[in-house]
């Protein structure tokens, strides 16, 4: 444990890299033998600034945010938000905060990033011009774009510009891009590739004018922005302006107290990130000057700064030489990638080049006389990003030109991650090697990706490797001799989605079909087992319509499919009663319906509680009061709300545009309209959704399976959200959508989901398994890739047009209502073991009479 006597590290500044620093700190052990002090300039800890703009498509700043504090406490760094270091004495070692804080160092860490140029120009200061650097910076766009602006300028059309200008278009301003250089994203393409970004950028509606500089920011009487004058004389007319022209290092601090720093900026840093001025102090990221005359202004190289002084300080032998400035990004929904030497400058090399200016595609790679893969540029279709990248200074097994003709053309050829050798580094991010991913495999037992996630940190970074992580995993595996059988189950060899398959091409209309025809060996003629009956059972529901099976689960075969919920339509609780939940579509019931459900509750002796969902669950059913207590609220126009199925739960909502001051879309009308159209619908895992009616989120729309945010402009659809024990934030998948454009997208996404998950997998994980992730299912159900989505649409509009509720079909059937007696040889004699006691002016189970079996305690109550 620290003493008195305890060296002392002080870290200043406490973005992704010092954070990165504090990770590898606790991982050699440092913290245990230093004192380690935070001064941190913004008000809030470390945050993921790369995925900055994800803000404005509903990411909060606490989901941003990449600090556990539990981690900080465990391991006793001293954190000090909002305190900037003001002042270093080289000669006493000590750092002094804005706040007076006085902290004497062994080891200062300069970790102090970068600030954002803008343009020498009359008018930056006006009200309205801002730069896009903070979550601070974006609350304030946020704020004045919904006040005060119609029209939105970006100055600057690299990386983080485009992002801005993306950001200002889903505020709903128009859009305007101002470039200095002859194209867009002049760092990481070229000509061609710029052009390609310039047509795809254009066509979405984004004004660009490149070739043209920033000469005046024009403003009114008041000091507000109404415009641009540029360069070749034209004007722009725009209420806000952002400056996004590029960054430099923040190197003040390190130049008053006497650090030697580069004729354009950064700390001059060794190769150990130590300053060449002070042995005592280093710098990493943005602000240091690296020895090979860089500075690094991506994450990655960050990182690795951090790792090689953490390693210095803890004396094991570590040097940062340089880093590799391969970036992939999708950026304003256009997939762009640069890898190696992108732009051709080494001598005597080659470009093999593709586009295709009317599907905005361009790729180009760069080839030695030798055949050796040098970089390369990708625009439009990234999808060979991860492997290209890693085959970049070797030769690669196939002719250049294969490697950049479209899939599935004459010609064309796709490189697996396993042709690529051991030393080609997966994760550029975290500098993890393929030879490491397969020693988490066969040295770690890691049979999973999450598994090798936390064993290597591969893909945990921008997520770009994800996809050639995974074909690597199950390369692995296979090599390694283990079998992995992806059958259902014991009685079937097939996947769920092959099993799908076969029952949507041949109409297999029962489970006992299904079992003799294409069960295993020892399986046909049997009974199967509980893990494909309800599998197949839910299969069978999902395609009724189509197959010519019945849409009510209970008839038939389908009744003996079913799960217990399933069974009797209703959740099973702990001490064998049932909940009932009836749908309330879109949270929003009227008194009459809620005087209803109190008076059934009341009469029924039911506890109830609403729900997360906007619904009211009625809990303490014994299972023959349950067509009762559906037949009082049919009556009143209530219906089954599925809480007890594999299928759509809720459709939660705000109020929306039509109460909120800050709604811009009618959410609970569209909310209700998509709980009415997918009710029922039998799908391998629950389904949740939310519309939320402005982008302050607040029906929690990204946390589930798909979720609609509003726009002024339409509706932005998110889709593989999750809450519970393993929550996931939901992905975009598209934007500004009409309504019908909304409804058929998510007609498409959740048939292709029922088509292709496994069994009880959710959308999160699905989407996170299913190969290509999300820009496969974006490719399926919004480009059509595979052609299917117009057989996608009919398989829906089958469900909707066949919806029976569930309850009403019971209550109605003799027949069926025989089932609902707690013993069949005694119909009218209730289960003596479900009891109940008071609690809170209601009831709740009596748990010990569970444990006594048939004798009621005195005290409980009987029903």
């Amino acid at each position: 444990m620290p003493t008195d006597n305890t060296p002392t590290i002080v870290l200043v500044g406490h973005g992704m890299v010092g954070q990165r620093f504090l990770e590898a700190l606790a991982a050699r052990g440092l913290t245990a033998t230093h004192r380690v002090v935070v001064l941190c300039e913004e008000p809030r800890p470390a945050y993921d600034r790369v995925q900055l703009t994800s803000y404005f498509s509903g990411t909060t700043p606490e989901e941003l945010s990449m600090t556990d504090l539990e981690f900080i406490a465990e391991h006793k760094i001293e954190l000090h938000v909002g305190d900037p270091a003001e002042t270093v004495d080289r000669e006493t070692r000590t750092v002094t905060s804005r706040s007076g804080l006085r902290v004497e160092y062994d080891i200062l860490v300069l970790a102090t990033g970068s600030y954002p140029f803008v343009p020498p120009v009359p008018g930056k200061e006006a009200a309205g011009c801002f730069v896009y650097r903070t979550i601070d910076d974006l609350l304030a766009i946020e704020e004045y774009a919904k006040a005060r602006a119609t029209v939105g300028a970006v100055v600057g059309g690299g990386l983080l510009g485009l992002e801005a200008a993306g950001a200002l278009q889903g505020l709903g301003l128009t859009t305007h891009i101002v470039e200095f250089a002859p194209r867009l994203m002049p760092v990481q393409v070229d000509e061609g590739g710029g052009a390609a970004l310039l047509r795809t950028i254009e066509d979405m509606g984004l004004s660009v004018h490149t070739g043209t500089g920033t000469q005046e920011i024009v403003v009114d009487a008041d000091g507000a922005v109404t415009g641009m004058k540029l360069s070749d004389g034209s004007e722009v007319a725009t209420d806000l302006v952002v400056f996004s022209a590029g960054v430099r290092p923040r190197d003040q601090l390190a130049r008053d107290c006497g650090l030697s720093v580069g004729e354009r900026g950064g700390i001059t840093v060794d190769e150990q990130c130590r300053t060449v001025t002070d042995p005592a102090v280093f710098a990493i990221g943005e602000c240091a000057l690296a020895a090979d005359g860089r500075v690094y202004g991506l994450v990655a190289p960050g990182y690795e700064q951090a790792e090689t002084v953490a390693a210095t300080i803890a004396q094991d032998e570590s040097a940062f030489l340089g880093a590799d400035l391969s970036t992939k990004l999708k950026l304003l929904g256009v997939d762009v990638a640069s890898f190696g030497d992108a732009h051709g400058t080494a001598e005597d090399c080659l470009e093999v080049v593709y586009s295709d200016a009317r599907s905005g595609l361009y790729k180009k790679l760069v080839i030695a006389r030798d055949g050796t893969l040098l970089g390369g540029i990708l625009v439009g279709d990234a999808e060979a990003y991860g492997t290209l990248r890693a085959f970049t200074g070797s030769v690669p097994p196939v002719a250049p030109e294969s490697l950049v003709l479209p899939a599935g053309s004459s010609g064309g050829a796709q490189l697996g991650p396993s042709a690529l050798p051991d030393e080609a580094v997966i994760c550029s991010c975290n500098n993890v090697t393929k030879g490491a991913i397969r020693g988490a495999v066969t040295e770690h037992s890691c049979t999973t990706v999450p598994e090798v996630k936390k064993c290597t940190k591969a893909g945990t970074s921008c997520g770009s490797c994800v996809k050639v992580l995974g074909q690597l995993v199950t390369a692995e595996l296979e090599a390694s001799g283990v079998e992995v059988d992806k059958g259902l189950c014991g009685c079937f060899g097939q996947t769920r989605e092959e099993l799908y398959e076969i029952v949507l091409a041949l109409r297999i209309n029962t489970y006992r079909e299904l079992l003799d025809r294409y069960g295993r060996d020892g399986a046909q003629g049997g009974d199967g087992c509980e893990v494909c009956k309800p599998a197949v059972g839910s299969i069978i529901a999902s395609l009724a319509p189509v197959i010519g099976a019945s849409v009510y689960i209970l008839d038939g075969e389908q009744a003996s499919l079913q799960d217990s919920n399933d069974h009797f339509l209703a959740n099973i609780q702990k001490n064998g009663s049932y909940s009932i939940v009836p749908r309330v579509p879109g949270g929003e019931i009227t008194p009459e319906k809620l005087i209803v459900i109190g008076e059934v509750a009341r009469d029924f002796g039911l506890y109830t509680k609403i729900t997360g969902g906007q619904r009211i669950d009625l809990f303490g059913a014994r299972v023959e009061q349950l067509p009762l207590i559906w037949a009082r609220l049919v009556d009143a126009g209530f219906e089954s709300g599925h809480a007890y199925g594999k299928a759509l739960r809720t459709v939660k909502s705000c109020v929306g545009q039509t109460w909120c001051r800050y709604g811009v879309q009618d959410s609970v009308r569209m909310a209700i309209d998509l709980e009415l159209r997918y009710r029922g619908l039998r799908s391998p895992h629950k389904l949740k959704s939310a519309v939320s009616g402005c982008a302050r989120e607040c029906a929690e729309a990204q946390s589930k399976d798909f979720g609609i945010i509003a726009t002024s402009n339409g509706w932005n659809l998110y889709v593989g959200g999750n809450g519970g024990a393993t929550p996931r934030h939901a992905d975009l998948l598209a934007q500004d959508l009409d309504d019908a454009g909304l409804i058929r997208l998510i007609d498409r996404f959740l048939m292709f989901y029922i088509r292709t998950a496994d069994r009880l997998e959710r959308t999160s994980t699905w989407l996170e398994r299913i190969p290509g992730g999300l820009d496969h299912v974006r490719d399926v159900v919004v480009e059509d890739s595979l052609g299917i989505c117009e057989e996608l649409e009919s398989l829906m509009a089958a469900h909707v047009a066949n919806y029976r509720d569930e309850w009403a079909e019971t209550i109605n059937n003799p027949e069926k209502l025989a089932r609902f007696v707690s013993f069949v040889n005694a119909p009218d004699t209730p289960d003596p073991v479900v009891g109940f006691v008071p609690e809170r002016e209601q009831i709740k189970p009596d748990l010990p009479l569970l444990s006594i079996g048939m004798r009621p305690m005195e005290g409980s109550v009987q029903r």
